[in-house]
């Protein structure tokens, strides 16, 4: 317990890296001076570990999710276009958001961007743009993400809103479970299904983001009253 004179560095949990270090307004400590020199690392740094940066992730998986609901019945080529750029765009989320971590931890966050990248090239393909290659490639990822984050969070242990983060991470295991384990046989089913997890976790991650949001306000509030901060 220390009694900051100003912003103090915060461990805050992130759309993907789930360990930032952020000041009180969502950016990385260190002085003034020094954020105007920052590199390159330092700004991804001070990106990804904003609570707004979240907020665009839940964003990017709600959208899609939303769309495929609404329109069960569309052509599996819109469908695989939708998934592919959610996978895509995630992944950038994600690999900004690695950055936020520290070094020893930023490679599993890294991981897990390739792995969205590399499943949305995947998804964009035509040979594989079938409903059942859509959902082994989803549901791998969702597995494989899920488990990172998980385990990232339980090595975090002073982590804000750990319970959060591990909680999105269970869900994201059960969502890559329940898809890779359905049958392929009814592709309307299987594409609701597809959509009901995005949105599913899309609000869990928005939900993530508004408590980060919260909690790097009453931060900020302490700092500037000078009151004891962890």
């Amino acid at each position: 317990m220390t009694v900051s004179r100003g912003p103090a560095p915060h461990t805050t949990p992130d759309p993907l890296a789930y360990g930032a270090e952020a000041t009180g307004d969502g950016s990385r400590g260190g002085p003034p001076a020094e954020a105007a020199d920052a590199g390159p690392e330092e700004r991804l740094a001070r990106l990804g570990g904003s609570w707004t940066w979240l907020l665009g992730s839940a964003v990017t998986t709600l959208v899609p999710g939303i769309l495929i609901l609404v329109w069960p019945d569309e052509t599996l080529h819109v469908l695989a276009v939708l998934i592919g750029l959610y996978l895509l765009v995630t992944g950038g989320f994600r690999f900004v958001a690695a950055f936020a971590r520290e070094h020893g931890d930023r490679l599993a966050g890294l991981l897990i961007a390739v792995v969205y990248v590399l499943a949305g090239v995947l998804c964009l393909r035509h040979p594989l743009q079938t409903i059942a290659a859509l959902s082994l490639i989803t549901g791998a990822v969702w597995l494989v993400s899920g488990m990172l984050t998980g385990w990232a969070a339980l090595a975090a242990k002073g982590m804000p809103h750990r319970g959060f983060v591990l909680g999105v991470s269970a869900l994201a295991v059960v969502a890559g479970v329940v898809v890779l384990a359905l049958p392929s046989e009814s592709a309307v089913a299987l594409t609701r299904l597809l959509g009901l997890w995005l949105v599913l976790l899309g609000v869990a991650e928005l939900v993530l983001a508004m408590a980060l949001r919260s909690a790097l306000g009453k931060n900020r509030s302490d700092a500037g009253a000078g009151r004891p901060t962890v």
